[in-house]
C-alpha cells in the first residue's frame, strides 16, 4: 500500500486553507472549500463527539476556538454543530460534511486525535466512526496518528485506506501528557511494520533523525509538519517529499 501520487502533486494545507484575517479558521468549512478551490490537499483533525460521530476539530477542548468551554467529547454532535466557530461564519463540521465538500476533488488527510490521554492503547470508537464515515466515500484519503495503537485499529477495520504514524521528537515541554518512557519509545517509530503504515508525517525540525532516513531507505513515503515559510519549505523538501504548510501560499 502506498499513498496516491495526488498526495505529492500539491503542497497539503494544516487544517485546510485557514486565515483568520478573511474569516476561515482551522478545520472549518470555509477553509476546507478554500483549498478545494486552490487546488490543495488537505490535512484535518477529527474528534469524537458524545454520541460516537467524527468531528472535525483539533482540539479536546472547545476553548479555543469557540465560545464555549470544555470537552467536545461531552457534546453531541448536534450540539457541537450548532456551535459557532470564533472569526469563522461556520460551526464545528462533521466528517461527513467536510467530505461531502471536498467531494474527492482533493486529497485528503485525517489525523485520528489521541482520544487515550497518553496515546496508549484505550481506542477504537473514534477510529470506528472515522472509518464508518469513508465507507462510501470515493475520494482519494489517508489517515494518520500519533498513536500507533490508533494507526493499528484502522489496520483491522479499513485496511484499504492508507494509513501512516504522525511522529515527532517528542520533546517533554510539548508532550507533558505522555509519560517519559512512552516518548522515548515513540520518539523512534517502532511501531511502523507492525501497523502496516506506508508513510509518516514527520516534525519538520526533527527530520534528520536517523530513523526517519532508515525508514525513508526501506520505502516509507515521508511528509512534515508544519512548515511556515518557503524557506521552510525548501529546507524540508531535501528529506521530505511534501509538506503540510500553513501561513503563506506553498
Amino acid at each position: 500500500m502506498t499513498l496516491p501520487p495526488s498526495f505529492f502533486a500539491r503542497p497539503i494545507t494544516h487544517r485546510a486553507l485557514h486565515n483568520r484575517a478573511a474569516g476561515r479558521v482551522e478545520n472549518s468549512l470555509a477553509s476546507i472549500q478554500a483549498a478545494v478551490d486552490a487546488g490543495y490537499g488537505i490535512e484535518i483533525d477529527v474528534q469524537l463527539s458524545r454520541d460516537d460521530q467524527a468531528m472535525v476539530f483539533h482540539d479536546n477542548l472547545l476553548d479555543r476556538l469557540t465560545a464555549e468551554t470544555g470537552p467536545v467529547r461531552a457534546r453531541t454532535s448536534k450540539e457541537l454543530g450548532a456551535i459557532k466557530l470564533t472569526g469563522d461564519v461556520g460551526t464545528i463540521p462533521t466528517l461527513t460534511q467536510v467530505l461531502e465538500t471536498i467531494g474527492g476533488r482533493v486529497p485528503l488527510l485525517i489525523e485520528i486525535k489521541d482520544q487515550d490521554g497518553a496515546m496508549g492503547p484505550n481506542v477504537g470508537p473514534l477510529e470506528r466512526a472515522t472509518a464508518d464515515a469513508l465507507t462510501d466515500y470515493s475520494g482519494e484519503v489517508a489517515v494518520m496518528s500519533f498513536n500507533p495503537h490508533s494507526v493499528a485499529v484502522m489496520a483491522q477495520i479499513a485496511p484499504n485506506i492508507p494509513r501512516g504514524i504522525t511522529t515527532s521528537s517528542y520533546e517533554a515541554q510539548f508532550w507533558p501528557e505522555v509519560p517519559d518512557k512512552t516518548r522515548a519509545v515513540l520518539r523512534e517509530i517502532p511501531d511502523y511494520d507492525r501497523t502496516g503504515a506506508c508513510f509518516i508525517s514527520h516534525e519538520a525540525a526533527d527530520l534528520d533523525r536517523p530513523r526517519v532516513a532508515e525508514l525513508k531507505s526501506q520505502g516509507a513515503q515521508v511528509l512534515c509538519w508544519t512548515i511556515r515559510s518557503p524557506a521552510a519549505e525548501a529546507k524540508a523538501r531535501e528529506i521530505a517529499e511534501n509538506v503540510t504548510f500553513e501561513g503563506y501560499l506553498a
